[in-house]
């Protein structure tokens, strides 16, 4: 049964636009894996960090609204766990 997720990344900003563009590509292709859906992405761009992370003060945010089976949870998030162009993600289920 697929639920609604929010998934919230931010990617680092010391890499270039075509590898911003292509990990955010990639994390798509992560949740449509095994009939998820991807149903808004929300760049929300380069913001400041509350704290430094890996020596980052800024990052580039992106909200991807999607329809996920809880099952493959599992494997998008060790595949956001495993990508070293992400400083940090977040997945959470909206309220129904």
């Amino acid at each position: 049964m697929k639920r609604a997720y929010e998934v919230v990344v931010v990617v680092r900003l010391d890499l270039d636009e075509a590898t911003i563009n292509n990990t955010i590509d990639q994390i798509r292709g992560w949740i449509e894996a095994d009939g998820g859906e991807v149903q808004k992405i929300d760049r929300w761009g380069r913001r400041k960090l509350a704290y430094e992370i890996k020596k980052q003060r800024e990052g580039y945010y992106v909200l991807y609204d999607s329809l996920i089976e809880s099952r493959n949870l599992g494997e998008l998030e060790r595949n956001l766990n495993l990508n070293q162009n992400l400083l940090r993600y977040l997945v959470v289920r909206k309220d129904e």
